[in-house]
């Protein structure tokens, strides 16, 4: 497994809602560890890190080292809770992983050739049916993104999973059917008003105004 960014975290003897309030307000998120068949450890890092980590993107989807005294663990977070006003970490759960682990993980699409795709070069509406795919993939190297390339794509087209090279050692987790991750749609092309059609509305509009004097007066 490559090097991964390491967390530094701390045991939490205690654990309960009370001890967790008290651990948030002295700045620390409650943490879990779980996993590979060993006892569940219960943990905290410190808040202002582990905000700094999350921004820098792709949180669930990193396996990091979380290093406890001197032991060290190598994780993948599985699950993170939110506050519901201010979006502060509130409690992560830490999954232990090895190389060798198969993991399921959201894995970004990202298109290439946009610029270029016969389709949208013709007016065509590129539709991202799923940002995202979920995937079986090795703990120890977990894809950044699935590449789609658009270049040869038309109108009317369909990308689905099948016409997608995924990464070595990957396999998306349906398997049942081949699935579609983005359409080249049809332009939607406002109907034009004949000239005709804009002189009988503006007649219209005069008449509706004219009756309205009318009343009026009366």
């Amino acid at each position: 497994m490559s090097e991964n960014a390491v967390l530094i975290a701390e045991t939490r003897d205690r654990v309960g809602k009370g001890t967790s309030r008290a651990l948030r307000r002295d700045g620390r998120t409650p943490a879990v560890i779980y996993g590979d068949k060993k006892t569940p450890i219960s943990i905290s890092l410190e808040t202002k890190e582990l905000v700094k980590t999350i921004n820098h993107g792709a949180f669930l989807s990193t396996v990091f080292t979380v290093q406890v005294g001197t032991d060290k663990h190598n994780v993948l977070p599985r699950d993170m809770q939110l506050h519901p006003i201010n979006d502060m970490p509130v409690h992560v759960d830490f999954l232990r992983v090895s190389a060798k682990s198969q993991i399921a993980v959201m894995v970004a699409v990202n298109f290439l050739n946009e610029e270029e795709c016969v389709g949208l070069k013709r007016g065509g509406v590129l539709n991202v049916v799923r940002h995202e795919v979920e995937m079986m993939v090795p703990a120890g190297n977990i894809p950044e993104s699935l590449e789609i390339d658009l270049l040869n794509f038309d109108i009317g087209d369909s990308v689905h999973i099948s016409e997608v090279t995924l990464p070595e050692g990957t396999q998306p987790t349906i398997t049942d059917r081949d699935f579609t991750i983005a359409t080249i749609a049809a332009p939607t092309v406002e109907p034009e008003t004949s000239e005709e059609e804009e002189g009988a509305e503006a007649d219209a509009a005069a008449e509706d105004t004219g009756a309205e004097a009318e009343e009026s007066e009366d």
